[in-house]
């Protein structure tokens, strides 16, 4: 049951959960675009993980409050306040990908209530230094973010508006648009008609009130993020596909050396969209770091097909 909470005076987020209501708290911060619907392991694996799953809608995408102008550092403040409302002592984040760089503000921001976070396919600062940051990655991202580059906010928000409205008619043109870049890994991984659903339901849920939330996360990423990574402690783990092209795998190990706190798995054969498939096994290796001081290594990845086995929500 979907739960409104107000984050500021002004300002509130729509708010899911799934799996255990007793179990251990993990919110998750969905890509871009995306929403609090995208696609989640089925609450049969989370009872069985213990894991209480906890996801909102970003500022502006779904039926959360727009806040423009705001910054990746804001998400921490909005995930204290759904933290607090929910009366969450301790809890973990996960972050897939546009996810990922808020992952980390909360690691930075909020460490006091922050167990752990993971990125899965995430991106580095638009301004790391000694980072070809364009480099590997898909025209359609490169030419996105390019007009975000130049502080041309008109045109991002031009660009934007435009794609939005053909998507939120049809959430297939997005996905046809992604798939003329894929790799092969992405295009099976999407082929599949349960999550072909989710995440078609996702980008139209994304982009209900507009496409402010996705404009709003393009120009933050571009931005100065608000807070600095060489000052985590919180524990930090870096998951990866090799083969993504959306997010380059040179983001990761440059999060990797940047962030004191972080553990880093870079899967051969994987890439962007196989950060769904291994959520699962993502969970549960949260759970085990939560009743630790000091987290284990992450596991080896010897199978996807093992993530495949305990399914998506269909």
């Amino acid at each position: 049951m979907t739960q409104v909470i107000a984050v500021t005076d002004t300002r509130e987020v729509a708010v899911d959960a799934w799996g255990d209501p007793e179990g251990f708290p993990v919110i998750l911060l969905h890509g871009t675009p995306g929403s609090r619907s995208g696609p989640v392991p089925r609450a049969s694996v989370l009872y069985r993980l213990g894991i209480r799953l906890i996801s909102y809608d970003r500022p502006g995408y779904g039926e959360s409050t727009r806040h423009e102008g705001r910054t990746v550092a804001d998400a921490a403040w909005d995930v204290l306040a759904i933290a607090d409302q929910l009366r969450l002592d301790e809890f973990g984040v996960v972050g897939r990908s546009g996810g990922g760089p808020h992952a980390l503000a909360c690691a930075a921001i909020i460490p006091d209530r922050l167990r752990s976070a993971t990125v899965l396919v995430g991106i580095a600062p638009s301004d790391a230094t000694g980072l070809n940051w364009f480099d590997g990655m898909t025209e359609s991202n490169v030419e996105e973010y390019g007009l975000a580059s130049r502080d041309d906010s008109a045109a991002v928000v031009a660009d934007l508006t435009q794609r939005a409205e053909c998507i939120y008619d049809d959430p297939q043109v997005l996905l046809r648009e992604l798939e003329r870049e894929m790799s092969e890994t992405d295009r099976k991984i999407v082929s599949d008609v349960a999550i072909r659903r989710q995440l078609k339901a996702s980008y139209k849920a994304a982009l209900k009130c507009g496409p402010y939330g996705w404009i709003d996360d393009v120009l933050a990423f571009r931005r100065p993020w608000g807070f600095d990574l060489d000052l985590i402690q919180v524990p930090v783990r870096l998951w990866h596909g090799m083969d993504d092209v959306f997010s380059p795998v040179h983001h990761a190990h440059w999060l990797k050396k940047h962030i004191p706190s972080a553990q880093i798995d870079i899967q051969p054969g994987a890439a962007h969209f196989t950060a769904m498939e291994i959520l699962p096994r993502v969970l549960a290796q949260l759970k085990v770091d939560s009743a630790k001081p000091h987290p284990e290594p992450f596991p080896s990845m010897e199978a996807v097909a093992m993530a495949r086995s305990v399914g998506l929500r269909v």
